[in-house]
């Protein structure tokens, strides 16, 4: 009965260093983009009672319920701000040297997997500029494109959320950013 005790002045103290959402506030759920508070709701789990975040993920109308004090470890955070838009453009343009080694695609695969599972806008920029310039010079296996698919719509989405702008406004944005100025 101790145990129980300690367990819930943890949680309590942990919630109340918790990043905190209210009903419609929009989120980011690392690898299924945003999403919309539709509730918060508490449920009795095996004799305790724990407070949900209901999230509805805006792409594919997909509900997840999170506990409120565990959004830090699940990942759970508030869109980028507009400030943050020119930075993730910056991480497109950066040309990395090394993406074209020989690592197979399978190593790269796993790389690809974990930095889009980190949630950050900034790691999945990155897997997208590393995919699409290597679709460019090789053909990419099907997981390959897969998360080439998967990060340009994470990336999409919470652009255009953050801009407030139309997919094909951003799309075009961003494929301008890979296209190489005609040498005069």
């Amino acid at each position: 009965m101790v145990k129980k005790a300690g367990n819930a002045a943890i949680k309590e103290e942990a919630q109340s260093e918790l990043k905190t959402f209210q009903i419609g506030d929009l989120a980011v759920y690392p690898a299924h983009g945003v999403g919309r508070i539709e509730s918060i709701e508490s449920r009795t789990i095996n004799g305790e009672k724990h407070d949900f975040y209901i999230l509805k993920i805006i792409e594919n109308s997909m509900v997840i319920m999170i506990p409120t004090w565990n959004v830090d470890s699940v990942g759970l955070r508030d869109i980028i701000n507009p400030e943050q838009v020119s930075e993730i453009y910056d991480v497109l343009k950066t040309k990395k040297d090394d993406i074209f080694d020989n690592q197979t695609w399978n190593r790269r695969y796993k790389e690809y997997m974990d930095k889009l599972k980190t949630g950050s806008l900034f790691d999945v920029a990155e897997v997208f500029r590393d995919l699409f310039l290597l679709k460019l010079v090789k053909d990419l296996s099907f997981g390959e494109r897969k998360l080439l698919d998967t990060a340009r719509g994470l990336l999409l989405r919470e652009l255009c959320t953050a801009k407030q702008a139309k997919e094909e406004l951003v799309w075009a944005e961003i494929e301008a950013l890979f296209e190489t100025p005609a040498e005069a």
